[in-house]
């Protein structure tokens, strides 16, 4: 495969319209972007799926409640997840809502599908329903009577229901998930959905006849297709299907451990009915409490994440997002631990070594960029720093592949922090050796140069800033990662002082 023809394709899931976007929906999101745009700097096209989940009936209650149509509602509350994403940079491609045409047809055409190859049938349905979570529940699921998720009431339902025969395929999935080890992660999730296909799997309701607003079962137009049924199929939608699937299977979709059986069981269960290729690897990432307890509306403590960017910022609200928590666990949200890193990390680190190097160019070269001159006595640091760089590259690039953010942001502070040091060591300010003060005055110009590309996927805007501050054209993206991060930048840039880069909390 040539670089031309290198292609990832990420996903989110798609938002149920009736919430109000918090903490959850931006970590996920956040998270998918950092990827993408690591993805496009390495050459890739890639394709960016987030969207929003507009059927089912608590969508037609909330509707309802509202004094609206479903599509009414929808439109209106869809905005605050378009207007949240162009807040936080969030550079999708695509932007699905179940009630597109495109993903109506896709839809109908994936049941058509499943139901020819003999895996949808008719029958009756009697069960527990908790329509928050739009989950089917059998008796010993249910905790203290409630939804086991959620821990809201749950109602019987008896019905007429199409069937998916899911109870087809325990086997064929136990097999995949053994043979590719990466399909479903963390491990202690892939470990979770091994237990609960091992405990047997029941054939799922697929269909509804207790509201309307959903796709219309095709032949059957009494029947509105399972929420789940229709939601997951928009992963196939924006690859092409029924046509030219360009981008399927999708490399990764990113998801809250709240909804991994679905993504990791009844979705590829879909998938090998229809004779489609199963997606590369699901992630599930873990849930935010807020100082330490469940975030919940009745509480008041729900995350707003257009507030907490707006009030300290986009860059600020995104670092802190994927460099407090491992990825993959839970993590407690409080303003002082967000105000910690803002004023640590961001401002008393990144933004002072900005601001001293620019400063320092300034006044020792009338604003431009010295070239990097062979110094015999080159200090120790300064190779630190410069050997630090070079040998970055390929760690970086495994921890952005293995989702290990916080991991790749601690190795770029651990340079950073390094070049903080060099500056206090080598003290430009008292040199007298105009070679060594251009070394040193060059390895900071070009260090944080190096280090903009590195933190572009995680802070653009911020890392353009520094970008320009140095005098360089153009912003970072579109650029080619392995070129740029490579030492030996040319000197003679004219910089570009402005504010500063991450003003401090007081």
């Amino acid at each position: 495969m040539t670089d031309a023809l290198k292609t990832f394709y990420v996903t989110t899931p798609i938002y149920y319209v009736n919430d109000v976007p918090h903490i959850g929906h931006a970590y996920t999101t956040v998270a998918a972007d950092c990827v993408a745009r690591f993805r496009r700097l390495k050459g890739y096209k890639v394709l960016f799926l987030t969207g929003t989940d507009e059927h089912g009936q608590k969508v037609q209650k909330a509707a309802a409640a509202a004094g609206l149509e479903p599509v009414e509602f929808a439109d209106k509350v869809v905005k605050r997840f378009q207007d949240l994403w162009k807040d936080l940079r969030i550079s999708n491609d695509d932007f699905l809502r179940t009630t597109q045409p495109r993903h109506i047809a896709s839809a109908t055409t994936l049941w058509e599908t499943v139901k020819k190859n003999g895996d949808i049938y008719k029958g009756e349905y009697e069960d527990w329903y908790c329509t928050p979570c739009e989950n089917f529940l059998t008796e010993t699921q249910l905790k203290d009577g409630k939804c086991p998720d959620c821990g809201r009431p749950v109602e019987r339902l008896k019905e007429e229901s199409y069937f998916f025969r899911l109870s087809k395929y325990g086997e064929a999935l136990l097999r995949h998930i053994s043979e590719n080890p990466g399909f479903i992660q963390p491990e202690n999730r892939k470990n979770e959905v091994v237990n609960f296909i091992k405990e047997g799997l029941r054939d799922l309701s697929v269909s509804r006849t207790s509201f309307s607003w959903g796709i219309p079962v095709p032949g059957d137009s009494r029947h509105v297709m399972y929420v789940w049924f229709d939601a997951l199929s928009n992963y196939l939608t924006a690859a092409g299907y029924p046509g030219h699937n360009r981008m399927w299977p999708a490399d990764l979709h990113l998801i809250g451990k709240d909804i991994l059986r679905f993504h990791t069981v009844y979705w590829p269960a879909f998938l090998m009915s229809a004779g489609l290729p199963l997606p590369k690897r699901v992630f599930a990432h873990g849930w935010w409490t807020v100082d330490g307890n469940k975030m919940s509306k009745s509480k008041g403590n729900v995350v707003d994440p257009v507030a907490t960017a707006r009030k300290y910022g986009v860059d600020q609200f995104r670092y802190f997002l994927l460099r407090e928590v491992p990825f993959g666990l839970d993590g407690d949200f409080s303003i002082k631990a967000l105000e910690g890193r803002i004023n640590g990390d961001l401002a008393n680190d990144l933004g002072n070594l900005l601001s001293r190097t620019l400063s320092m160019i300034e006044k020792y070269r009338s604003g431009v960029v010295p070239p990097e001159i062979n110094a015999k006595d080159r200090v120790d640091l300064e190779k630190d720093i410069k050997g630090l760089l070079e040998t970055l590259p390929k760690d970086y690039s495994d921890l952005i592949g293995g989702l290990e953010f916080h991991q790749a942001l601690n190795q770029l502070w651990v340079i950073i922090r390094k070049m903080n040091a060099f500056v206090d060591k080598a003290s430009p300010w008292k040199e007298k050796d105009e070679e060594t003060l251009s070394n040193v005055l060059y390895t900071l110009a070009e260090g944080l140069r190096i280090i903009a590309v590195y933190l572009f996927p995680f802070m653009p805007d911020s890392s353009d800033r520094i970008w320009e501050g140095l005098g360089m054209e153009g912003g970072i993206a579109g650029r080619d990662f392995d070129k740029e991060v490579a030492w030996g930048g040319k000197p003679g840039a004219k910089i570009k002082k402005g504010p500063p880069l991450f003003p401090r909390i007081v």
